[in-house]
């Protein structure tokens, strides 16, 4: 019986061992931290043996394949020692690819992924498919391998996703675009980060698809050194292009795919912004190669409900208007936040700085922002860089303090926008936590 063994007690380790057991295998699942209690009576409920607190090696590295979990580094040192030994270490998207049939439709990028991923979902729902949502959004997918049954995937995929993936195919990938992101965790070497995103078309023939944004300067570097049978699709937010299946004329969202032709008001898209356009355009090219119909699509895309923590609007009071960008956690997605912003903004950032340069929202910020609250354990970059480019740069080390001076800094007319630049981890669980505690501190604002 083969044995596998599980690193890491979250959403996607417990799924795969849920899966593991469901095939018949030995399974044994390892948390150097504290397990939530709903995977502990998952875990329980399955019969599955697991140990929290602690790695027990002996019980781990007699392993004949081992799932980790995409938040532990390749670095960590039981997953050297485990690598040394010669056993295969792959994700949870890779092993339980191995078990179902479905066709998978695979999102990427350093931002929009989210949003793109349950547009893409929402649409596949709108036209009656039987869909699953994976990933980093919704349940795992080794657990809906093993307790449900969809013909097609809508999947999520981070680039730490992506590093131990290997057999696994997307028939439809999307790569959105590459900017910074994680690259403490890639040797601070772009090229690296670039190159585990661009996995994601790993394996694809000439009957899948490759879904991309045309403009993105990284992605076309890449895509000069890589051949593959895929069918290229790109979109662009220029005007016409003959060769794009997606791009924008006299403000209209066109599609050019396969030979048949749509368009759509941008007014009537539900999600605004210019980064929503491209999350809007792969989504539909996506949905138009699954044969989905036009009306469809279209009606989809103008009544999908934006994503939570993503540019969500909390409330007004007093003139002031609260947006909640947590999961801003990089610079390129903040760039975008403030790129709509329209009134004098007081915005929040900070937090787990993952090698940032801040010179990308520079202009954005000496244009718009009136004042910056700098919300995190260390703020030290953040000063070096912003002190005397606005008025105002002051810190807060709780949510409350931090909304407490952003109400005393924001006038009528004004908008405060979380959009932090960096990860959650200083001072909250995830950025959900963080965003959370921000729509609860603005709410209770009198």
């Amino acid at each position: 019986m083969k044995r596998i063994v599980i690193l890491g007690g979250g959403e996607s380790g417990v799924g795969a061992a849920v899966l593991a057991k469901t095939v018949g295998q030995e399974v044994f699942l390892s948390d150097m931290g504290n397990i939530a209690p709903k995977y502990k009576e998952m875990l329980n409920n399955y019969q599955l043996d697991w140990e929290e607190g602690q790695h027990t090696q002996e019980k781990i590295l007699n392993a004949d394949e081992i799932i980790k979990s995409p938040g532990i580094p390749l670095t960590a040192p039981l997953v050297v020692e485990a690598q040394r030994r010669g056993i295969p270490i792959i994700s949870e998207i890779e092993y339980a690819a191995r078990y179902t049939k479905a066709k998978m439709v695979c999102i990427t990028g350093s931002n929009g992924k989210t949003t793109t991923t349950m547009l893409t979902y929402h649409i596949l729902q709108q036209a009656g498919l039987n869909v699953g949502l994976a990933g980093n959004v919704g349940q795992s997918l080794a657990y809906q391998v093993a307790t449900a049954h969809h013909d097609y995937y809508v999947i999520e995929l981070s680039s730490f996703q992506l590093d131990n993936m290997y057999e696994f195919k997307a028939n439809i990938a999307v790569l959105l675009n590459i900017t910074p992101d994680h690259l403490d965790r890639y040797d601070h070497k772009m090229e690296n980060y670039a190159a585990a995103k661009f996995r994601i078309m790993q394996n694809q023939t000439s009957e899948d698809a490759f879904i991309y944004w045309q403009n993105d300067p990284i992605i076309a570097a890449q895509l000069r050194h890589i051949n593959t049978e895929a069918q290229l699709l790109p979109f662009t937010a220029q005007d016409h292009d003959n060769d794009c299946a997606a791009y924008i004329e006299n403000g209209i969202m066109k599609f050019d795919i396969d030979g048949k032709h749509w368009e759509i008001d941008r007014n009537h898209l539900s999600l605004k912004g210019v980064h929503n356009l491209y999350n809007s355009m792969a989504a539909g090219i996506s949905a138009s190669l699954l044969n989905i119909e036009n009306e469809v699509i279209k009606r989809a895309l103008a009544d999908f409900q934006a994503v939570e923590h993503r540019l969500e609007f909390v409330r007004s009071l007093g003139g002031v208007r609260w947006i909640n960008d947590s999961k801003a956690t990089n610079v390129n997605s903040t760039w975008y936040a403030l790129e709509s912003m329209t009134e004098p903004t007081v915005l929040i950032l900070g937090g787990k700085d993952k090698g940032n340069d801040y010179s990308e929202i520079e202009q954005f910020v000496k244009d718009k922002v009136t004042a910056i609250v700098c919300l995190g354990v260390d703020n030290t970059k953040l000063h070096n860089f912003f002190d005397g480019k606005v008025p105002v740069v002051t810190d807060a080390r709780s949510m409350q303090e931090c909304v407490d001076k952003c109400h005393q800094l924001a006038t009528s007319g004004t908008t405060v926008l979380l959009s932090p630049c960096c990860a959650s981890f200083d001072l909250f669980k995830s950025y959900e936590d963080r965003g959370k505690q921000f729509k609860d501190c603005v709410n209770n604002l009198k």
